[in-house]
């Protein structure tokens, strides 16, 4: 009896801690609350694309080559907020977008959170904004919707650049993200998951190659955290997580015909570095670079060395690259 009582008790209290937990969260995340504390605020714009409101930021001058800039899952511009003004700097005009359900974008119930509906919305907000073709960069997740519209929508696709993309669903095998596929039990732990400083800080540690752990501060983990702080976001992350489905991708990577560069953190542990092989031995015009001492996130484990590669492939008509031997990449396969 008395372990009974005691396993009741816990789950009572587990019980009352999600009630609590659900009741007071906030339903959103006011920008005008918090703009102040985003990094390059004063590049952000909002623009409303099929009904949901998008947050971008915007750099350069506008009637310079475009390159649109994709984040990836549970992130936001803020990946790219040492990239993007390098690229304007070097003669772009940049666009960081955030993609439906994350960032300070809205994020809507009614949308169904695929990656196909990802690919579509960032065509109708290049529309929007007067963009019809672009560089698309894209990381992680975002590089799985930048492929995809280079697969479905091609005319909108000058270059792709891909940095360690997700190209299947290998990363559904998480425990976590399996917890998080099972009815009631997502719902549960996903509010505690994605408002855990010490779970972000964990995450991190993983994600970003040992080296650069001196970039996980406060600051950093606050500007990844405060976006989705309240039920809509929590309820995108869910939503995106179970609507996973990237398989297409590899298996029709090899139609993808636009000039690709593919830039592989060689310590990545979210999305092996066997994925970066499987894009370069699939489409036809891609360039692969290795970066040394980098995990997950080359945008801000190696901004300028990213910058620098970035720009050189944009600026050559072919998309190639030179050999960038030294201590910081591996040579590249080109």
């Amino acid at each position: 009896m008395r372990k009974r009582d005691i396993a009741l008790a816990i789950a009572g209290g587990l019980g009352a801690a999600v009630a609590v937990k659900m009741l007071t969260r906030a339903r959103t995340v006011d920008w005008e609350n918090v703009a102040g504390k985003v990094p390059l605020s004063e590049h952000s714009h909002f623009v409303n694309v099929e009904g949901a409101r998008l947050h971008y930021q915007e750099f350069g001058d506008h009637t310079a080559p475009t390159i649109v800039l994709l984040h990836g899952f549970t992130a936001s511009v803020f990946v790219w907020h040492k990239v993007a003004p390098m690229l304007a700097d070097a003669g772009f005009h940049v666009v960081a977008v955030d993609l439906v359900g994350f960032g300070y974008s809205e994020k809507p119930r009614w949308f169904d959170y695929t990656i196909p509906s990802h690919a579509r919305i960032i065509t109708r907000f290049m529309n929007t904004l007067g963009i019809g073709r672009a560089t698309l960069v894209g990381s992680s997740y975002g590089g799985a919707v930048a492929m995809t519209i280079a697969l479905d929508y091609p005319e909108y696709v000058e270059k792709l650049v891909l940095l360690d993309a997700v190209i299947n669903d290998e990363a559904l095998s998480h425990p976590i993200l399996r917890l998080a596929s099972i009815p009631g039990v997502g719902e549960a732990i996903t509010p505690f998951l994605v408002d855990s400083r010490m779970m972000m800080r964990h995450r991190m540690r993983g994600s970003l190659a040992k080296p650069n752990h001196e970039l996980i501060t406060s600051e950093r983990i606050s500007n990844v955290l405060r976006p989705l702080a309240a039920a809509d976001g929590h309820h995108s992350v869910l939503a995106t997580s179970r609507a996973w489905s990237a398989n297409r991708i590899e298996r029709d990577a090899h139609l993808i015909n636009q000039p690709t560069l593919v830039i592989w953190g060689e310590q990545d542990t979210v999305i092996g570095i066997h994925n970066g092989y499987k894009l370069y031995d699939s489409i036809l015009h891609a360039r692969f670079v290795i970066l040394k001492n980098c995990g997950h996130v080359p945008a801000e484990e190696k901004s300028d060395l990213v910058s620098e590669l970035v720009t050189e492939f944009c600026h050559d008509k072919k998309g190639r690259i030179g050999a960038h031997e030294g201590e910081e990449m591996t040579i590249p396969v080109v």
